[in-house]
């Protein structure tokens, strides 16, 4: 019987010939990641009984959602958490400055195509731009998987999205999953696993992949996921993580059954905005061009990479950020924030006005790094707009691609960032 990825990779993880959709799997994942919510889940462990995490070697912690500490409290957090790390013996920790975890784990290759994540996360479907399957967890899930290695999952319903064409100029992978998110709804595909397939994949890249796979949480999803090909190993390599033949794709099988199929041509995708208070309200930006913003952020976990940066400074170069407008931006990761520096693109973004933050979460959660105030309107290339979601439940979040958001800082309102070329 022909397979989707997901049924492959939960048949073979779980040593089953066939697997079949809401049938119920134990497996042993290859990677459980958490982050500053890992001093919670300790103490779930700690009840357990339980001396030692299972493999010290497969446990992954990234302090990331608020550093350095704000206050007191999240101190204490971070103290905990790295006590833990020692006593433990974890090989795969960062501590603060490293990044944010979704950016990190695939940057250091802790997890590969064909394997299997859960993360105490919700944004963990991330790894699916490298072919990984890669779920969200909970943290009492997590506990339990740390102290005996495996976990039960449902095998999901398998969505096919199939792309075709080429994305215009100035339009993105963020611009893409924005307008699909739209079209299906906040809970499209909920619990499912969400195939981006179709020719126009070999033409976007690893940072593009992690866009779509970051943002199917956003439509319910349970796993997204870009199957591995040469993009993919090629950035793997780039990223100096060990490749061998071992590391093979996880490829769908011709003629496995989704329970949907979406047909996208991405020559005819344009820049999208999603209006507060949920996800699914994207429109074309022109529709809400002129609405005045106070913030706009550039980063997170979504679209905090090289390439977003670059697309942000290649409209801001030479010019400045308007009077009444703040522009935050927060490099994903380290490697991230040193290759914008190396390349100019940094000094560009600062020259505009930009106040450039340390790799982490920042403001996305809301705590620190530029939460807002009431009444105040962010533009942000995060990946959520719910209310307090930056610190006030009295602001309005706006989500948008980096080109958005720089054509938004440049004049204060919500730009069509095409009008700017």
């Amino acid at each position: 019987m022909p397979k989707t990825f997901a049924e492959k990779v939960l048949a073979g993880k779980s040593g089953k010939e066939t697997v079949v959709p809401n049938e119920i799997v134990e497996v042993e994942p290859d990677l459980v990641l958490s982050h500053d919510n890992s001093a919670a889940i300790s103490k779930h462990f700690k009840k357990i009984g339980v001396e030692k995490v299972w493999n010290k070697d497969r446990v992954a912690i990234v302090l990331d959602h608020c550093v350095p500490a704000a206050d007191s409290k999240h101190a204490t957090n971070h103290q905990v958490i790295r006590e833990f790390v020692k006593d433990q013996g974890l090989s795969k920790f960062m501590d603060i400055g490293r990044g944010v975890c979704h950016q990190v784990v695939l940057e250091e290759g802790w997890i590969l195509p064909g394997q299997l994540a859960v993360g105490s996360d919700s944004h963990t479907p991330t790894y699916g731009a490298v072919g990984a399957f890669s779920a969200g967890i909970g943290r009492t899930e997590a506990a339990a998987t740390w102290a005996t290695g495996e976990i039960w999952l449902k095998v999901p319903l398998s969505i096919k999205f199939l792309l075709t064409g080429r994305l215009p100029a100035a339009v993105t992978a963020k611009d893409l999953v924005l307008k699909i998110i739209s079209d299906i709804g906040a809970d499209g595909a909920d619990y499912a696993s969400c195939e981006f397939l179709g020719p126009a994949v070999s033409s976007l890249t690893v940072a593009d992949r992690m866009v779509l796979c970051n943002m199917a949480a956003e439509m319910g999803a349970k796993n997204g996921v870009v199957p591995a090909d040469d993009v993919t190993f090629s950035w793997l390599k780039g990223q100096g993580v060990p490749v061998d033949d071992s590391v093979r794709p996880v490829l769908p099988d011709e003629g496995a059954a989704y329970d949907k199929t979406y047909e996208y041509d991405l020559s005819d995708i344009q820049p999208m905005v999603a209006a507060p208070h949920t996800v699914d309200t994207g429109v074309p930006v022109g529709d809400l061009a002129g609405l005045k913003i106070n913030q706009v952020v550039l980063g997170t976990c979504t679209n905090g990479r090289l390439s977003d940066l670059k697309a942000a400074a290649s409209l801001l170069k030479g010019k400045k950020v308007s009077p009444t407008t703040r522009l935050i931006v927060i490099p994903a990761s380290s490697r991230i924030y040193a290759g914008a520096i190396q390349d100019g693109t940094l000094l560009t973004l600062l020259e505009a006005g930009a106040v450039v933050c340390n790799p982490g979460c920042g403001p996305c959660l809301g705590a620190h790094q530029g939460a807002l105030a009431p009444g105040e309107i962010c533009l942000a290339t995060s990946n959520r707009n719910f209310k307090g979601r930056m610190g006030c439940k009295e602001a309005s979040i706006y989500l948008g691609s980096p080109y958005t958001a720089a054509a938004t800082a440049l004049t204060g309102s919500i730009t069509d960032p095409r009008d700017l070329l």
